[in-house]
């Protein structure tokens, strides 16, 4: 029996496996379920079964294809050991989520058709996501700076000042009032 040493013998577990795990399932099944609701709102099916019912529903089955999706594809990057940007991962993952879903909702015929749209629309979000991913990092630094606070474009009215700006403004504020005032007393 082996005991374990607390002070150093197994680091404890990263915080950028949670991170990652956050990043690759959580968020895409959570923009899917979001997603679902929206695609449930315009549903020709809404009058018939009622806009919460139908919204819930697809709300609903696009988490769960999501979910079991980035699940699978997880799954395979750290079976195969590979990177989580390889596309046969997204491939097989897809094949295999929709081989699963699909026997469950249309047999075997379902399952060779899920598997093959499952695998070939996975594939496809994942690379539109690689593709992207430069530019939308790109337009996220623009938009917030180094502190993680919304940063206002240069032609915003709106303006943070810094403590020098500020006095500025407060100097040029007391100016106009008291130009103000002496026009003020003149027409009276």
């Amino acid at each position: 029996m082996a005991s374990h040493n607390h002070q150093g013998d197994s680091p404890p577990p990263s915080s950028s496996v949670s991170d990652d795990w956050r990043r690759r399932i959580l968020i895409p099944t959570i923009l899917a379920g979001v997603a679902g609701g929206g695609f449930g709102l315009v549903s020709k099916h809404r009058k018939v079964h009622g806009l919460a019912n139908i919204s819930a529903s697809y709300a609903t089955n696009f988490a769960i294809v999501t979910g079991c999706y980035c699940g699978a594809r997880e799954f395979v990057t750290a079976t195969r050991k590979t990177g989580p940007d390889d596309l046969l991962n997204s491939a097989i993952a897809g094949f295999g989520t929709g081989a699963i879903l699909g026997r469950l909702q249309g047999g075997q015929f379902g399952a060779y058709r899920y598997s093959l749209i499952f695998a070939v629309v996975g594939t496809a979000v994942d690379f539109t996501a690689l593709k992207l991913r430069p530019k939308l990092r790109h337009i996220s630094e623009s938009m917030f700076d180094k502190r993680s606070s919304l940063k206002l474009p240069e032609w915003s009215p709106i303006q943070v000042l810094d403590d020098e700006a500020l006095a500025a403004k407060r100097a040029r504020e007391e100016k106009l009032y008291g130009q103000r005032k002496t026009l003020s007393k003149e027409e009276s």
